[in-house]
């Protein structure tokens, strides 16, 4: 089970930590990812960590604002988004892979959390 936390109302040029919590006892063994999903458009890959945290791989879109990370020890995926835009208002969901390695594909996760929205005001 993965919930999320962390969404809300920002301004443009914020900063916001979104964070998702897994159980279950194989969190360290499989990659985490963060996807969006903005009103009207598809599920959008923003990035993705491996089991240890130490790869991680993001969209081209989003590279250089967004950081991923987890604790394991915490059973913790985070996504820390620097100088909100407008664009970035969307459903930010936490997503567990069926692997050990970073990948952008939705059809490589098994289990995905509801979301968390941010909205970005101008």
């Amino acid at each position: 089970q993965l919930e999320e936390s962390g969404g809300g109302l920002a301004q443009v040029g914020a900063s916001l930590k979104l964070s998702c919590a897994a159980s279950g006892p194989s969190f360290r063994d499989f990659a985490m990812g963060w996807f969006r999903q903005a009103p009207g458009k598809d599920r959008e890959f923003i990035a993705s960590v491996n089991w240890s945290g130490r790869d991680t791989y993001y969209a081209t879109s989003v590279k250089g604002r967004f950081t991923i990370s987890r604790d394991n020890a915490k059973n913790m995926v985070y996504l820390e988004i620097d100088n909100l835009k407008p664009e970035d208002t969307a459903v930010y969901i936490c997503a567990q892979s069926d692997s050990t390695m970073t990948t952008s594909l939705a059809r490589g996760y098994r289990h995905w959390g509801q979301g968390t929205q941010v909205i970005v005001s101008s």
